[in-house]
């Protein structure tokens, strides 16, 4: 098992193992199996909207993360992503695009998403009266 496999394991057992132990402990307590799924997949829920910025998904997909195996398959992608970030070969959304920039030399067919840093706040830099 190489590194980045290994990291992307670890990424996906933190998004779904918590959830599972919380969701078994909460069914054991009140004896309702529903609230079992119910915390399993809000935290697979919370885990995608997390894991999803970084890898070119957007936060509200986190809603997506929170169907029943679905949120598992999204957790298992989104994992993968992050472990291979920065070996990034899928294409950056359109809201990305202006920030994207297609690597040569070593890298060729990865992507870069430069990250924002300013030095000055955006409130700072308008002009005011």
């Amino acid at each position: 098992m190489t590194a980045r496999a290994g990291l992307a394991a670890g990424l996906f057992a933190l998004a779904v193992v918590p959830g599972w132990t919380l969701g078994d402990l909460a069914e054991h307590a009140t004896g309702w199996p529903a609230l079992d799924w119910l915390i399993t997949c809000g935290w697979c829920g919370l885990a995608v909207a997390g894991y999803a910025p970084g890898t070119s998904y957007r936060a509200r997909d986190g809603l997506a993360g929170a169907i029943p195996l679905y949120g598992w398959y999204l957790a298992g992608v989104l994992s993968w992503r992050l472990a291979l970030l920065p070996y990034r070969d899928w294409e950056p959304r359109r809201d990305e695009l202006w920030r994207a920039r297609w690597l040569t030399g070593d890298l060729v067919g990865h992507w870069r998403i430069e990250q924002l840093t300013s030095a000055r706040p955006l409130a700072a830099s308008r002009r005011t009266r």
